[in-house]
This record gives C-alpha cells, sequence and structure tokens, in this order.
C-alpha cells in the first residue's frame, strides 16, 4: 500500500513539473509576443514663428543735482511734466503714463563723503510708459532727443532703463503650433517606420514641451520668435 502510495506521489511530482515547465515555455513565448508588440518609436516635432509684440514698457529716467534740495525737487517736477507733455504730444494718454519711483540722494551723508563734489543732492526721476501701440514708442524714441533741448538727458544705457517688448497673443496660437509640431513628428516617424520597412501605428504616448519666446536678435527685440518642441512615441508593426 505504501508502495503504491509512493508511485502516486512521484507521479504526482513528475506531472506537475512537466506542466511548471510548460507553462514557462508558454509565458516565456507570451513575453515574447509582447516584447514584438511593443515595438516603438520615439521622434520629435518642432514648430517656429515669428510675430511681433503687442505690447512696451518704456521707462523713461532722467537726473538732476543741486545744492538747495527744494530748487531741485521743484526743477525735477517740472522736468517730469515736460516729460509727459512730450509723450502726450506723441499719442499717449494719462493710462498709458505713470509716474515711478523718485530717489533722492545725499553725498554728504554717505559714510565717504567728497568734499570736492560739485552737488550735494542726486534725483533720478522716472516715467513709466505702458503701451499696446509699440509703433508709437517706436516713433517717440526716435524723438526722444529734443527733450534735451529742455535741459532733460534721458538715460538710455542701462538695465533700468531698457524696453522691454512683450507678446501677449500666445494662447490665440498655441493650437495651431501644436497641431504643426505633432504634424512634423509624424512626418519623422513615417519615414523611420519606412526606411525599417515597418508600418506606422497608433500613438503610444505625447508630451508637449514648454513654449519658449524669445527675441530674434538683439537689433529688432519687437520681433519675438515663438517656438515649440513636442515629443510623440509611436508603435510600429511589420
Amino acid at each position: 500500500m505504501n508502495k503504491i502510495s509512493n508511485v502516486t506521489v512521484v507521479m504526482a511530482a513528475a506531472c506537475l513539473s512537466i506542466g511548471l515547465i510548460a507553462l514557462g515555455f508558454i509565458i516565456k513565448g507570451a513575453a515574447l509576443d509582447i516584447k514584438g508588440m511593443e515595438r516603438t518609436v520615439q521622434v520629435k516635432g518642432l514648430a517656429e514663428r515669428e510675430v511681433v509684440a503687442d505690447t512696451v514698457i518704456w521707462p523713461l529716467q532722467f537726473n538732476d543735482a543741486d545744492n538747495n534740495l527744494e530748487k531741485l525737487v521743484e526743477r525735477v517736477e517740472q522736468k517730469n511734466d515736460a516729460v509727459i507733455a512730450f509723450l502726450k504730444l506723441h499719442g499717449f494718454d494719462d493710462q498709458e503714463i505713470s509716474t515711478g519711483t523718485q530717489s533722492i540722494i545725499d553725498k554728504q551723508a554717505r559714510e565717504y563723503a567728497n568734499d570736492n563734489q560739485k552737488f550735494r543732492y542726486v534725483i533720478s526721476s522716472n516715467i513709466i510708459v505702458y503701451s499696446n501701440a509699440p509703433d508709437k514708442v517706436k516713433n517717440a524714441l526716435s524723438k526722444v532727443s529734443q527733450l534735451a533741448k529742455q535741459n532733460i538727458a534721458i538715460v538710455q544705457d542701462n538695465y533700468q532703463t531698457r524696453i522691454e517688448y512683450i507678446f501677449t497673443g500666445l494662447n490665440d496660437i498655441k493650437p495651431a503650433m501644436v497641431q504643426e509640431a505633432t504634424e512634423k513628428a509624424r512626418e519623422v516617424a513615417d519615414k523611420f517606420a519606412k526606411d525599417s520597412n515597418s508600418r506606422l501605428g497608433k500613438i503610444k504616448t505625447a508630451r508637449q514641451g514648454q513654449f519658449s519666446i524669445s527675441d530674434r536678435d538683439s537689433n529688432t527685440p519687437q520681433i519675438k520668435n515663438v517656438r515649440v518642441v513636442t515629443s510623440v512615441e509611436y508603435y510600429l508593426s511589420d
């Protein structure tokens, strides 16, 4: 009886081993089939577009100095009025013009004051133009030297007075640019599939890169280059 039981156990174990081996081959084959189905190609599509800025920020800064602070403040206020009058003469309205901060420096109050300094007080004044008409800024900028006739020297050679051109219409062109980038990515994927004797399948994954806006060049900051790169992964089949 025990002998029969032992034989039964051995046979069951052998059957189980054969079954496990067969299952391993089946799983291996299925894995290979799945791996074959997962053949993909990753491609990128680029879309670029040149646009013209629709908003401009123009800081107009000037400096003045005197030993009499009261007279200096009064003169700076008069110059502010002259700058605003100049801007209105060239088409800017009150909504586009604002008076920025003024800084007053007392040179004698400094720790390392120089007794040979000609003027004790220096004031820097700022008038800010925020406009949706860059062409008006371009026109006024070409004539800003007229203020020099009123003893107003506009500072134009430092970072604080840099004119900033902005493009605000990105949302209007986003869909078309994403479509263009995706179409270019598919063109690249199609060529790859043909070169590898494969057929292009459906999209597995797609990622839209960030939009970037930069000046086309340093001489025309009002012209912007908008750029986006789309990454797409496609299935391939024989």
